[in-house]
């Protein structure tokens, strides 16, 4: 649990009080390759601080066709946020690509706790800004790359990656 107290300092420093009121929300669960954290069509309720492993986002077509949306390694926090912000059922699946350790929390209980703790809050926006910088920097790199450009792009930002999924 330390790695996550780490995690969150990094992106903006709390109280102890406030370490204090989420710890009891975060359970840790090992998970098996290919399990699903966010399915498709049912309401995300939950964030996932990522300890070890690889998880990745993805889009699944009416063909059964794939699209790959993100690629989260640790350490991060990663959830279906369209759904947990809307309460609808969620367009993406959130899939374990390797045996993967996570802190798991109840999205609704961690916001209860804001009112109470600012720093929480500021914690979340943080987390959400940098979210919507990745995504506004992977739209552009599909606008302006080709596919070559991209996964060589994609090499250089996870360098293991590959080669850690084919060897699972």
């Amino acid at each position: 649990m330390e790695n996550l107290r780490n995690f969150i300092n990094s992106l903006s420093p709390i109280t102890s009080g406030a370490w204090e009121a989420i710890q009891p929300l975060f359970e840790k669960r090992v998970l098996k390759k290919d399990d699903l954290l966010v399915k498709s069509g049912q309401i995300a309720r939950e964030i996932f601080f990522l300890e070890s492993g690889i998880i990745r986002t993805f889009y699944r077509k009416d063909d059964g066709s794939e699209y790959n949306k993100a690629f989260d390694v640790p350490p991060t926090i990663t959830c279906g946020f369209a759904s947990l912000i809307t309460k609808k059922p969620s367009r993406v699946n959130l899939q374990t690509l390797t045996e993967s350790e996570v802190w798991i929390a109840n999205y609704s209980a961690f916001c209860k706790l804001y009112d109470e703790h600012a720093d929480l809050e500021r914690v979340a926006r943080v987390a959400a800004e940098l979210s919507f910088v990745e995504k506004e920097n992977r739209e552009l790199e599909m606008a302006l790359l080709d596919a070559t450009q991209r996964y060589e792009l994609f090499k250089t930002q996870f360098p293991q990656l590959e080669q850690q999924i084919l060897n699972e």
